[in-house]
């Protein structure tokens, strides 16, 4: 499906998470009360079925893929804290795919359909376009593949998705078409966000209070007591370990390939090196617009852009430079800037009706006139290649690299299990003898980092997953491998009041502080209102009284901070005095001096954007609303039903899954 108008260009270097982002942000919906744990009645799916939307069904493995995709995008690096999450992210994946299913269902119910030609358009010109399509160009059929398979989908299944993903926008946008944003509303909000004012305020720190906080062993010691628990096993597990690290660099620097390695390699791979028939082409393309599922091609527009195309080709054969005019004209943005190139493409990469002019041309002619889904493409050839066999010269470089990598992999890994051997048979100290350098660790946690390593969650959770007395492990770790024993382990602790007193007084003091902010500034409040004067209040209790600037609700005060964390103030009539307020660790009393209302001419230029704002805000609560009836309107008919015993099987069980 993705076969269109580019050629297969370098690799492209994906973030993963990107596809996951990409397709689920328009899907998630998590405003369904109850969650996925309501029950949903009699006649559970079965076995390795989660839930069943009306013809539709969610599998146990669907969502596994979809937790371990997210898991992926938050924990790229993997390790423990990815592991212990697992159970949560297939909770939220299960809830999102049905979401998903059911918005789909609904969907197909009301006729709504999702078209090859919007597929098309949305692989190349949508938000996948940056990765599917760099620089306008296409990356390739064998790396859409592999993009497809990183997330164990193939690419029919990640179409399906795409698909999916269309359908579920066609459904929001109609849903919420009746949102609507009066005039009114878009002026208080816009008075709400751009009115400024300008206060006096006195002001009480935290540090000022700590200062005179001196608090004593009796009262330390109760504290400690009465949150024992919180400091129970407070001190972590530890472990000390001997150690031996096999540095792939080291054998890298010693591995060499001999002319008989390439030889080797290249006959063994020459299906890889085999180059297919290819033309270096260029284009312009005058669009037209696809026509809504159902509807007929709009004939009008088709008109236009063939006379539009004409004209561009007529200034080609009166001599026109074909890039200036694809630089001004083409309605491909991808190729346009760089004068219509494309690039190198192969057969099966384009639509047939481009494939079948660009490669009929002889090299340096332009066609006529070309007519595809697309619109209207001019097509000039600037290259050929024919078929062909790289030599093994021709391909050294890459063989030589790729030969490199899998010896050194090879020869790292059987030092490390010649190491492993060792010292399962004769111990580390034998090791040692024979010039490996052995660290025997001191007790450490699985936070610490360790001589020779960098951090690495993998090789922490093999020591800390070790049991007692067994024999030595090896595990592989970013510079190669590490062959490890387990010499002792420390068990979690709690500490005892002495071990931890000053953490015990740091959060007595801080607990104390906040009481007794809270306290004062209540005390300061009153006081201002009750002799309606801030400053003599604030001298009085010790503390600074500062004016500030005229600010807006997205502005900052020295020693407030954000005034979102103080909008209280802009509620004030000029004198008022406001209540206690917390901002930053400090607490503030304000008196307002001054009010000032945006003007009708800045009203003027910010009024579409906050119009905007808000309906987006409107249309969201519409679909929210949506999904929420739907989700209820599908249990209470038994449209939607939900496997509880696989649920609970996949939520105990996941943190056993491999990520």
């Amino acid at each position: 499906m993705i076969r269109q108008l580019q050629n297969a260009g370098p690799t492209l270097k994906i973030i993963l998470g990107a596809l996951l982002v990409i397709i689920c942000a328009s899907m998630a919906i998590t405003l369904i009360p109850g969650g996925i744990g309501s029950s949903f009645g009699i006649g559970a799916p079965p076995a390795g079925v989660l839930a069943t939307i009306g013809d539709q069904q969610v599998t146990v493995n669907e969502v596994q893929r979809e937790a371990r995709a997210m898991i992926r995008q938050q924990f790229p690096r993997g390790g423990a804290q990815a592991s212990s999450l697992l159970p949560f992210f297939a909770g939220q994946a299960a809830e999102q795919l049905i979401n998903e299913k059911a918005l789909i269902a609904e969907a197909h119910r009301m006729g709504l359909r999702a078209s090859d030609d919007e597929l098309r358009d949305e692989l190349q010109h949508g938000q996948l376009g940056t990765m599917l399509f760099p620089d306008g160009k296409f990356v390739g059929q064998e790396e859409y593949e592999n993009f497809a398979q990183r997330f164990d989908m193939t690419v029919p299944q990640l179409e399906a998705r795409i698909k999916e993903d269309i359908l579920v926008r066609k459904l929001r946008a109609l849903v919420s078409s009746s949102a609507f944003v009066g005039d009114t509303e878009v002026r208080d909000e816009f008075d709400q966000r751009n009115t400024k004012v300008k206060f006096d305020y006195a002001v009480i720190t935290q540090a000022d209070i700590l200062k005179g906080l001196h608090p004593t062993d009796e009262e330390l010691k109760a504290f400690y007591e009465r949150n024992k628990a919180k400091y129970n096993n407070s001190i972590p597990e530890k472990r000390q370990i001997k150690y031996v690290v096999v540095d792939s660099a080291k054998i890298a620097a010693a591995t060499t390939v001999t002319d008989q390695d390439l030889q080797a390699y290249y006959d063994q791979h020459r299906d890889e090196y085999r180059v297919p028939e290819q033309v270096k082409v260029s284009h312009i393309l005058i669009k037209t617009p696809l026509p809504a599922p159902g509807a007929k091609e709009d004939e009008k527009a088709v008109t236009d852009a063939r006379a539009k195309a004409e004209d561009i080709l007529k200034q080609l054969k009166a001599g026109g430079d074909f890039a200036k005019l694809a630089e001004k004209y083409s309605d491909d943005p991808g190729s346009a800037k760089s004068g219509g190139e494309l690039g190198w493409i192969g057969r099966g990469r384009t639509v047939p009706e481009f494939e079948k002019a660009a490669f009929s041309l002889g090299k340096g002619q332009t066609s006529d006139l070309v007519k595809s889904s697309y619109g209207f493409h001019i097509v000039h050839v600037e290259d050929k290649q024919q078929a062909h066999l790289k030599t093994l010269a021709e391909a050294k470089s890459e063989i030589e690299e790729k030969v490199k990598q899998q010896k050194t992999a090879r020869a790292t890994e059987a030092a490390a299990n010649a190491l492993l051997s060792q010292a399962r048979t004769a111990g580390f100290d034998a090791i040692a003898a024979k010039g490996q350098a052995a660290i025997t660790t001191e007790f450490f946690s699985r936070t610490d980092s360790l001589p020779g390593l960098a951090a690495n969650p993998q090789f922490m959770d093999a020591v800390f997953n070790e049991a007692d007395k067994a024999p030595p492990d090896v595990v592989q770790v970013p510079q190669g491998y590490v062959v490890f024993q387990l010499l002792a382990v420390r068990p979690p602790a709690t500490p005892t009041f002495e071990e931890i007193r000053s953490r015990v007084e740091s959060e007595f003091k801080s607990e104390r502080a906040g009481f007794l902010l809270q306290q004062k500034t209540q005390e300061l409040s009153d006081r201002a209102k009750a002799e309606h004067d801030l400053k003599k209040a604030a001298k009085d209790l010790g503390a600074t009284v500062k004016t500030s600037d005229l600010v807006a609700p997205d502005g900052q005060v020295p020693d407030i901070g954000s005034m979102a964390g103080a909008s209280a103030i802009f509620s004030l009539k000029p004198g008022q005095i406001s209540g206690p307020i917390t901002a930053g660790g400090n607490g503030v009393v304000a008196q307002l001096l001054e009010k000032q209302a945006p003007t009708d001419q800045e009203f003027a230029e910010k009024k579409d954007g906050i119009r905007q704002s808000l309906l987006e805000g409107k249309q969201n609560d519409l679909f929210g609303l949506f999904v929420s009836n739907l989700r209820k309107d599908m249990e209470k008919s038994k449209r939607l039903k939900v496997n509880q015993e696989e649920m609970k099987n996949l939520t105990r069980q996941s943190g056993q899954e491999g990520s």
